[in-house]
């Protein structure tokens, strides 16, 4: 059990990974196609990408929880429909947000609330959560301030709004971490990104297509380029297909709050991304910040509750 949660552990760190450099192919990609339409067709092609992966895993015989009963059939559409329609109305109002003028460093330290929103939500379902965690919560808020935020702090309806989102996000690690035990996590990822697609292109049609074939035909018109496709394809497999499939197997048996901090890990990878590959400064206050999400994180992992064992048999033997 320890050995898959480490591994686990490591699958999310790798889900922050794919997601921190994501970041400037989301930037690009909603910038040239507008943030529904771009939304809409990475969370497609994310689906579209996974339906030969789950026939290849049922072909080596590697689906450890595939689908038999109607009953298993139903959980599974189950998850995947709740976790859609939270992954959708996340990541699109957080779009909302950037679009109403929130900057993109204030945007990833409100949006990354979430580590905060987690535990507290989990103290409704009767989730125990115990000190180091919550101390680390509380570190990795700081180290993303840091991270994050440049001049003054004030909220504004932008800002509100990417509170909502984390919100959001929020309620999508819980309820993977509810359903991740139960269900096939690849097939229940390939559902909440149709679902997401579908929902998204509502709002596409909308608003970034102005509601007309005119409006279609100019969208179609934007996918002619590599420039183009590039961050779409790479928020579509990587970012979609890879990264929240990945992040529904890892969180499988691993607490839903040290979950979260393991995946805002993407802030940190996005500062390093730039600085590595962009050639961005990077700030002693940056470096501090990314520092303490580090040491947030080693703590949240203490085994608080094997220590606390040893400590009870030791007073007990010593008796």
């Amino acid at each position: 059990m320890k050995k898959n949660t480490i591994r686990n552990s490591f699958l999310l760190v790798i889900t922050a990974l794919i997601w921190g450099i994501a970041f400037v192919a989301q930037s690009a990609g909603g910038d040239m196609l507008g943030p529904y339409v771009f939304n809409c067709i990475r969370s497609l092609i994310g689906a579209i990408v996974l339906v030969p992966v789950i026939f290849l895993l049922d072909r080596l015989h590697l689906t450890s929880k595939k689908p038999i009963s109607k009953e298993d059939h139903r959980r599974l559409w189950k998850g995947g429909v709740c976790c859609g329609i939270a992954l959708c109305i996340a990541s699109n109002v957080q779009q909302l947000g950037l679009y109403f003028g929130t900057s993109s460093g204030k945007a990833g330290f409100l949006t990354a609330c979430y580590i905060l929103l987690v535990p507290i939500l989990g103290l409704f379902l009767k989730k125990r959560i115990d000190w180091n965690i919550w101390g680390g919560v509380l570190l990795a808020l700081v180290g993303l301030s840091l991270l994050c935020m440049k001049g003054s702090f004030s909220i504004q309806f932008s800002d509100g709004l990417l509170l909502l989102c984390a919100l959001g996000f929020a309620v999508h690690i819980l309820v993977i971490d509810y359903f991740s035990p139960l269900v096939d996590g690849v097939r229940m990822s390939c559902i909440q990104f149709f679902v997401c697609g579908i929902l998204t292109g509502i709002p596409a049609f909308w608003f970034d297509m102005k509601h007309s074939l005119e409006g279609i035909r100019q969208s179609l018109s934007l996918f002619t380029t590599w420039d183009v496709w590039i961050p779409v394809l790479y928020a579509g497999i990587m970012s979609c297909g890879v990264a929240y499939t990945l992040q529904i197997i890892g969180q499988n048996g691993v607490n839903p709050t040290i979950a979260s901090l393991l995946m805002s890990l993407e802030s940190v990878f996005s500062v390093l991304a730039g600085w590595l590959i962009l050639n961005e400064a990077l700030s002693r206050r940056e470096m501090m910040g990314c520092v303490l999400i580090f040491v947030a994180i080693v703590l949240a992992q203490i085994p608080v509750k094997s220590l606390r064992w040893r400590n009870r048999k030791k007073k007990s033997e010593s008796v």
